[in-house]
């Protein structure tokens, strides 16, 4: 009902307008009129052009929907609209006055086309005034009294939609009032109604002279370094300071006040986003049975999401924590339950018999596994619960796929069995080689995955420096010189999925992940983040631990294939090993922790001194 009014009241509103415009056309013309034509063809043309101005005014608002559109929300694409529907019933009255009388009153439908234009936009665009104004009015009064008031540091279209969603949800803690940005077409302009104080060089004097509380940055292009030079030069005169999602988060491309998130390490030390071959993968997986194993755990979990994107037909969670199986499939559920059914499997990798079970019941196309123990230290005390996990429970996962005829079997490996001088590493790379052996004779393609440290995963280091920073330090880094590679989790999960589409069996996808970080700069930047100085959060250095490396690797030379197959994305296979000899090795060890630890280096190292006789069988040719 209220629709048709609405309708309704639009319809009478135009109708008024449409023939205001033309007798005010008439009556500016009038004195002239006899210079024109004769009177009563004159008045007969005018009553036939308002009948076909009228009736083309409401068939034309119809087609270009000019009586569906919400004008409180009036932008440039309502403007359009108004000048196809004025213009389009013009042409059709200026043809039907030359079919009629073989004449265009072209004077007066000129002045009837702005007039018409004129009112029919001024009378749309004065309700989105009148409702901006008592918006403002309204806001002032529910918008809190401790409003933060809020510097936003990039005047382009994010930061404009960015100040619409604020002003449209006053009751938010924030209270924008000026924007820096180093673009000097915009400087000592207004933008959505506030000043452009400056660039960020001026942070500082900005700062002052607007008494700013609260920071958020705006400009989703912006590359990591920069990113890092602002929120540094920020530091200095604000505590407080937030950002939208960079452009590889922005799915959506709309901004919303919802997305605005404090400056994590992420954003200072990640990489361009990996782009996905979003056809090429979604081709594989659409309407397809997936299994992930470790889906509760931090890339486990993040892979699921990822893989959402795709539209498989059924999503099988496989892990031993149930808490975190549960979690996960409350949160898939509750935005893809629609369209993907989910089945969760409590079952941990080493119950042989179990794996097989689940494997034949689901028959899935694809399984990533990325269930293992990943702590580096603890591995390092517990040699053979390593071996047990990461060895066998890959062992177990993979001939269960071999046997199921899964399509696709993708191992999520790391950096640190490239010359492994840790247990964990060492596992990780006789899971390699198991699955390298099972690719010469298995319809299945068996593939693997290395990259580095994951930001934000369980066992990294920085939720380890955060709970440092909390106590008030100081922070523990075991040597000043150590670096390690570093990636997002979504970034990992991302080149898993797309490492499976590539897949055609026995290869290791790496990333080319950039130049190795420093553990020390890491640190340095989250006691920035967090607010302190080095003065306030001291950082000692304790020694390098058992298992660690200074820094790690990501391949051998000889293990690279020159060119990249896919943007940043590189192919390599190691050599061949005998996979009998290596797990009787380990079997006749299981029960003496030093002989375990001692085998597995041996074994995950074999390969480096016989990598001179291997070059020439390693490289994979890829067309």
């Amino acid at each position: 009902m209220k629709y048709r009014a609405r309708m309704l009241s639009l319809i009478c509103i135009d109708s008024v307008i449409v023939l205001f415009s033309i007798f005010m056309s008439y009556f500016f013309l009038n004195p002239f009129s006899h210079y024109i034509m004769k009177i009563d063809m004159l008045k007969t043309m005018i009553v036939t052009t308002s009948i076909t101005l009228l009736l083309t005014h409401h068939i034309f608002s119809y087609v270009f929907g000019l009586y569906r559109r919400v004008w409180k929300y009036a932008s440039m694409e309502e403007l359009v609209g108004v000048f196809n529907v004025v213009t389009s019933s013009i042409i059709v009255t200026a043809i039907v006055q030359k079919i009629a009388f073989n004449n265009v009153f072209l004077q007066g439908l000129s002045l009837t086309y702005m007039l018409h234009i004129l009112l029919l936009g001024g009378v749309r665009f004065w309700s989105r005034f009148t409702q901006t104004v008592l918006f403002e009015i309204k806001a002032k009064g529910i918008r809190p009294v401790e409003a933060k008031r809020t510097l936003i540091i990039g005047a382009g279209s994010t930061g404009r939609m960015l100040i619409r969603q604020l002003k449209d949800h006053p009751k938010n803690d924030l209270n924008p009032v000026a924007f820096v940005d180093d673009n000097e077409k915009v400087q000592q302009f207004n933008v959505g109604g506030l000043p452009v104080a400056g660039t960020i060089n001026d942070l500082q004097k900005v700062v002052k002279r607007f008494n700013i509380e609260h920071v958020v940055i705006a400009i989703p292009s912006l590359s990591h370094q920069r990113l890092n030079e602002i929120v540094t030069e920020t530091k200095k005169v604000c505590k407080n300071i937030q950002i939208l999602p960079l452009i590889g988060d922005l799915a959506s491309g709309k901004v919303s006040i919802n997305q605005i998130r404090d400056v994590s390490i992420e954003d200072l030390l990640g990489r361009d986003p990996v782009k996905l071959d979003f056809e090429g993968i979604e081709d594989k997986i659409e309407n397809k049975t997936i299994l992930v194993t470790g889906a509760g755990g931090s890339i486990g979990s993040e892979l699921c999401r990822q893989l959402c994107q795709f539209r498989p037909k059924k999503l099988v969670l496989l892990g031993h924590g149930e808490n975190s199986i549960y979690s996960i499939e409350m949160e898939l559920r509750s935005l893809f339950g629609k369209q993907i059914e989910f089945i969760t499997e409590i079952a941990d990798v080493q119950d042989r018999d179990k794996i097989f079970s689940i494997l034949f019941k689901h028959r899935p196309a694809f399984v990533f596994h990325a269930a293992a123990h990943k702590h580096v230290p603890l591995m390092e005390r517990n040699p053979e619960e390593a071996v047990k996990n990461n060895v066998y429970g890959t062992k177990n996962v993979a001939e269960a796929s071999d046997a199921a005829g899964v399509n696709t079997f993708v191992l999520v490996s790391t950096d640190k069995a490239v010359n492994p001088t840790s247990v964990m590493g060492a596992t990780k790379r006789v899971a390699e080689i198991i699955i390298q052996n099972l690719a010469k004779n298995s319809q299945t393609r068996f593939v693997a995955v290395r990259f580095g440290n994951v930001l934000g995963s369980r066992g990294s280091v920085v939720p380890l420096f955060k709970k440092q920073i909390q106590k008030g330090g100081p922070i523990t880094v075991t040597h000043q010189d150590m670096t390690r590679y570093f990636m997002t989790i979504p970034e990992a999960s991302r080149l898993v999925i797309q490492a499976g589409s590539l897949a055609r069996g026995g290869e290791i996808f790496v990333l080319d992940m950039g130049e190795p970080v420093k553990i020390t700069d890491l640190a340095k930047n989250l006691i920035k983040l967090s607010g302190f100085t080095e003065d306030e959060i001291k950082i000692e250095f304790t020694g390098m631990r058992p298992g660690e490396k200074l820094y790690e690797e990501i391949l051998n030379e000889d293990e690279i294939y020159p060119e990249k197959i896919y943007p940043k994305i590189y192919i390599g296979k190691a050599t061949q090993e005998n996979v009998d000899v290596i797990l009787e090795e380990l079997n006749a060890n299981l029960g003496d922790e030093q002989k375990l630890r001692e085998s597995l280096l041996r074994i995950g190292n074999r390969k480096k001194a016989n990598e001179k006789k291997e070059v020439e069988k390693e490289m994979i040719p890829v067309t």
